[in-house]
């Protein structure tokens, strides 16, 4: 780093930046190192503890036989093969992998709010595989997660559903064959009338009425934006020569692929008289919502959300931090689990997803749910709402090895995370992660020393030690000069 020519301020600026990104790198790539697991073992048995199967009951004493990243057996009694590495289970419990039905985290932007439908741009495209947060939910027995666009609009980004593989490049996050999604949004946050950008006109829509009119009239467009593909489409396989392709539209295309059902809805809400207008708007087009987010009046029309076959995913006991979420209760879920609605907890928040098999266990206070009904809230059910429930969220043979191991029963309050494992990979062990702890604190602590060093400014010199001026010539007299001019 040069810094010659530059001042002593700005100097000591510079060099506290960079000393602060290097305690950052540090901090990472040594949790980095401690998260990312070798290859892993082909075959690996989690043997002795008590499985929570989530589709068939608790089996104490239970082993879990994993061979190249899928269940190839569970139940009591079974014995490692040759080569298997073995991981003691005594005391401890295994559940599916906790999966998140709304989250932000491992993005490098979450709204793009300049219009009221961004159907164009996808989540996908913004993947962070270095964002802390993968590692920090890992920690929290998170394996899966649904990237979600912000709800800054009508019609927002397009969704990805990802595997928390910490330490894997962008590339190796969205989790493989999941059904592609989109982001809708519902009241305050869309129509913008709660705050707005002095100097600039405000966006439309500015109500709610607005809200439901841009939807609308999306899906309108691509209703005829469909039928002009379908009608060249058609006379391409008819034989006809020379015909020019429509001009593609990239905002219309994944509402397209929303009408043919091959992308899912997720809508941000929480009042019920919007939840019904989107209800009403997807009925008319012939569409499906797969899930309402928040939706925190969801208790007031369970049966309604029944009927519509549309998931839940909503907040444990989250309250009043808006106007919209006044008439929120804890009882939400299971008021609406009791109806026939498929429930999920949702974080919505880096942090809350690290403890969100304890936002689950509170509908057993509030509602009534029993243990399974709750552990279903956080495994099962978002795998359903999600559609890769065929892959995840219960214990069963032939499913993906996407597992969560406890010191306690998960909806304790005791309850850490042990191990997280997906696809038979170990991705977070806290036991690792323990020992790295002091290590990093040690590089740390060189690094600020390092930092305070350079900061220090160089001593003053005494006033005696430091060097004296020459002193003056003496000046000459006039009569001096009178006689040096005499004698040249």
């Amino acid at each position: 780093m040069r810094l010659r020519g530059i001042p002593q301020k700005k100097r000591s600026h510079i060099l506290f930046l960079y000393f602060l990104s290097l305690l950052y790198l540090l901090s990472f790539s040594f949790s980095a190192d401690a998260a990312t697991p070798p290859d892993a073992p082909p075959v690996i048995l989690i043997q002795d503890a008590t499985v929570m199967t989530v589709s068939h009951g608790t089996i104490e004493h239970g082993s879990i036989l994993i061979k190249d990243g899928k269940i190839a057996e569970v139940g009591q009694s079974i014995k490692a093969p040759a080569g298997a590495q073995v991981i003691d289970g005594s005391g401890q419990f295994v559940i599916p992998g906790i999966i998140d039905c709304h989250s932000h985290i491992a993005a490098e932007a979450i709204n793009e709010g300049s219009v009221s439908v961004s159907s164009m741009v996808n989540m996908e495209e913004v993947l962070d595989p270095q964002d802390i947060d993968i590692y920090r939910d890992l920690a929290g027995g998170v394996t899966a997660a649904n990237i979600l666009h912000g709800s800054a609009n009508s019609i927002g980004g397009q969704t990805v559903v990802i595997k928390l593989r910490w330490g894997q490049p962008a590339s190796k996050l969205p989790f493989e064959g999941a059904m592609p999604g989109i982001k809708f949004a519902l009241g305050e946050n869309p129509k913008r009338s709660n705050f707005s950008i002095p100097g600039q006109p405000r966006r439309y829509p500015a109500t709610r009425m607005g809200v439901e009119q841009t939807i609308r009239a999306a899906f309108s467009e691509a209703r005829d934006y469909k039928k002009t593909w379908d009608d060249y489409n058609k006379r391409v396989a008819a034989g006809e020569k020379s015909l020019i392709p429509p001009r593609r539209d990239l905002k219309l295309e994944p509402l397209v692929e929303v009408l043919e059902g091959k992308r899912y809805v997720h809508s941000h809400c929480y009042r019920e008289d919007e939840i019904l207008m989107l209800l009403r708007v997807a009925k008319e087009f012939g569409f499906k919502v797969r899930t309402f987010q928040h939706v925190l009046e969801g208790y007031k029309i369970a049966d309604e959300l029944a009927a519509a076959g549309v998931g839940a995913s909503t907040f444990s006991d989250w309250w009043a931090y808006k106007v919209e979420a006044y008439d929120a209760i804890p009882y939400n879920a299971a008021l609406m689990t009791r109806r026939g609605v498929i429930v999920s907890i949702n974080s919505d928040d880096a942090e809350e997803a690290t403890h969100l098999n304890q936002e689950a266990a509170k509908s057993m206070k509030y509602g009534g749910l029993s243990h399974d009904e709750a552990l279903k809230l956080v495994t099962l059910n978002p795998a359903m709402q999600l559609g890769i429930d065929k892959r995840v969220g219960t214990i069963d043979v032939g499913k993906d090895a996407d597992l969560t191991i406890y010191n306690h029963d998960p909806l304790s309050a005791y309850a850490v995370v042990q191990k997280t494992l997906i696809d038979g990979r170990v991705y977070f062990d806290r036991e690792k992660d323990v020992a790295h702890r002091a290590e990093i604190e040690k590089e740390k602590k060189a690094l600020a020393d390092k930092l305070k060093k350079a900061e220090q400014k160089p001593e003053e010199k005494k006033p005696e030690e430091r060097p004296k001026p020459p002193a003056p010539a003496p000046t000459p007299t006039a009569q001096g000069e009178a006689g040096q001019g005499g004698a040249q």
